[in-house]
């Protein structure tokens, strides 16, 4: 070790050694083939459980200018857009019993939002809704859903409880057929995808999983029935039950500390613990919202995405704890290196997105190549610091030794969504809470009684899998429809041997069709920044398009060839990090860029809207055909 590492509280070497082995112990050859599809006798884990009755009408045939399925923040801010486009002739699809999306089935204790609700909630100089604390709930955000929708009359143009089967593109009438459960037959002109990145549970598949004999359900539909109380806790029902949750993710992080408070016995079965921090949650103060100036939100969210992906800001107007991660990281080299190094540096060490060509620094970097990797060194020392600030906060909250070891996570800061939560660790200081640690390995089996791993079975009444969402599978097998576009080819076919768009948005052969996601456009941390962007984006287009007196949108051959070659092209940026990185639906289970629909785009968000923003600017929808 030299001078600066021997002055260091910890063995960068060994930490570094530590990484490698706990990623290595957790890949799988199956990557995400050890997830079971929620179909056949697991069709009940996508039932709807929140709906008073079920909604009766006869099938609709009718005939619209856009189709927008789904009805969370995606599909709202699209509708919203367009509405304030003048383009007010659309109907909204939604599979749910109101609008909400996530934020509609994921109801389980404790659940809230862990980015800042100032910076989350969209719209909120329109509505003017005031969040009553800096990290909001679900029930208040379920809330704010209601007051977009009432805000623009969404519910008078939307189907709830109804779900999409099929979209066919008619090429003779110029028009998208839109299936539905209830044998709705829908002509659109133009159809929007929004069926959002996490919204098909998925499970995990362990052997004997169709055994067990007791009560089971996923975290995103939670038995409310069974376990009695509400989004705030108070599940007074289990007193007499043995639960077990399977998955310790952001999920687990929110409802564990509700569960262990009100169960007989709760067991927490870990693969993979979660980075836990303060959270700190604070009451708004209405006066501090009331006299901000216009455009207050727009300027805090891109400086919120700007801090996360290493773009040059004046100041940290959020100042929370993700992006408290990153003073830290700069501050260590803020008097060690030129500014330009410290944006080099982050550029080629950022996990969410490199800003390399952003700020031209592809040449410096090559001038300076020795510089660099001192440079890198000092980011990784300074990762290092911020995760043993994590374990060491395990440390000294969880009594039990062994149990505060097995909860310190040996990654990179961002290889996994960081949780921020207060109660989560004091949780397993409750002599009736036990957690499970498989060092990796995942469970051996579930039982008609129980769960084994390592030999040995922990009877159980419950089993709650908090196991998250399909990421990286088929694309209509997530949205729950196939997608069949011109002479009959299917989305499935199409993106068979790798994710296919221009901008992420349109894909060739899918004419006057709209993809939301992150899939090959600008990953945000502050999901709803980058629905809001994709929203503004469409309106612009359909806005030009109508303008233009065109009514066929299809991305060029070219254009599309050459946008796939891009995101290739910037997912090199961040592969060395990703492939470091323990396995996650962040890194595709660890099988990074196997095929193109893995990526988002690698420059990063701002760099991504600012590329939009550019490409709007010219006004000739260069890449599209028009007719």
């Amino acid at each position: 070790m030299n001078a600066k590492t021997q002055s260091l509280p910890f063995d960068p070497e060994a930490l570094g050694r530590k990484y490698q082995e706990e990623r290595d112990k957790r890949l799988r050859a199956d990557g995400n083939d050890q997830y079971l599809e929620v179909t056949g006798e697991f069709a009940y884990f996508v039932e709807d459980p929140y709906i008073d009755r079920e909604l009766e009408r006869d099938a609709i045939e009718d005939e619209v200018e856009v189709v927008i399925i789904g009805g969370g923040f995606g599909g709202m801010l699209a509708a919203a857009r367009l509405h304030d486009a003048g383009i007010t002739d659309f109907r909204i699809i939604e599979k749910g019993g109101d609008f909400g999306g996530t934020w509609y089935w994921n109801r389980y204790p404790g659940a809230s939002c862990d980015i800042e609700a100032y910076v989350y909630f969209p719209l909120l100089e329109k509505t003017g809704f005031v969040p009553k604390q800096k990290y909001t709930n679900a029930p208040e955000t379920l809330e704010y859903c209601h007051v977009i929708a009432q805000t623009y009359g969404l519910h008078e143009r939307a189907l709830m409880q109804t779900l999409v089967t099929s979209t066919d593109w008619d090429e003779e009438q110029g028009r998208w057929i839109v299936s539905t459960d209830r044998q709705d037959r829908l002509k659109a002109r133009y159809v929007v995808h929004s069926n959002g990145p996490l919204n098909r549970p998925k499970l995990p598949a362990i052997k004997g999983i169709n055994d067990f004999k007791g009560h089971t359900f996923h975290t995103s539909r939670w038995d409310y029935g069974y376990t009695g109380g509400d989004s705030n806790g108070g599940l007074d029902k289990l007193s007499d039950k043995r639960v077990a949750v399977i998955g310790t993710g952001a999920t687990s992080v929110q409802c564990v500390p509700h569960l262990g408070a009100a169960a007989q016995h709760l067991y927490v079965f870990q693969r993979t613990p979660s980075s836990v921090d303060v959270r700190n949650n604070q009451p708004t103060d209405p006066q501090w919202i009331s006299t901000q100036p216009q455009g207050w939100q727009d300027e805090r969210r891109r400086n919120f995405e700007s801090l996360m992906t290493g773009a040059p800001v004046k100041e940290d107007l959020v100042n929370d704890g993700w992006t408290e991660a990153f003073r830290l990281l700069f501050g260590n080299l803020r008097d060690k290196a030129p500014s330009k190094a410290r944006l080099a540096l982050w550029a080629l060490t950022s996990p969410l997105s490199p800003e390399l060509y952003r700020h031209g620094l592809k040449k410096y970097l090559t001038d300076k190549a020795t510089n660099y990797m001192d440079l890198a060194r000092e980011m990784e020392l300074a990762d290092y610091q911020k995760m043993e600030k994590v374990r060491a906060r395990a440390e000294a909250i969880v009594e039990d030794p062994e149990t505060a070891e097995s909860l310190k996570p040996y990654y990179r800061q961002f290889c996994k969504r960081p949780c921020f939560h207060d109660e989560y660790l004091p949780t397993y200081n409750r002599p009736n809470v036990t957690l499970v640690d498989t060092d990796g390995r995942g469970l051996d089996q579930i039982t008609e009684t129980g769960i084994v791993f390592d030999g040995k079975e922990y009877p159980v009444d419950c089993i709650i899998f908090a196991t998250g969402f399909e990421v990286g599978t088929d694309y209509s097998r997530r949205a729950g429809y196939q997608i069949n576009g011109v002479s009959g080819l299917s989305v499935s076919e199409k993106w068979s041997s790798g994710l296919s768009t221009f901008h992420g948005m349109h894909s060739r052969g899918f004419p006057n069709a709209f993809f939301f996601g992150p899939a090959q456009s600008g990953f945000t941390a502050t999901y709803t920044y980058s629905l809001d962007e994709q929203s503004v984006h469409l309106a612009h287009i359909l806005g030009t398009a109508k303008k233009q007196g065109a009514t066929r949108i299809e991305a060029s051959e070219a254009a599309e060839r050459k946008w796939v070659q891009t995101i290739i092209d910037k997912a090199r940026l961040t592969a060395d990090f990703q492939e470091r990185c323990t396995p996650g639906y962040y890194n595709n289970e660890g099988m990074v860029n196997t095929k193109p629909q893995n990526n988002t785009y690698g420059g990063g968000p701002i760099e991504f809207f600012d590329l939009m923003a550019k490409w709007r600017a010219k006004g000739d929808l260069q890449g599209l055909e028009l007719r």
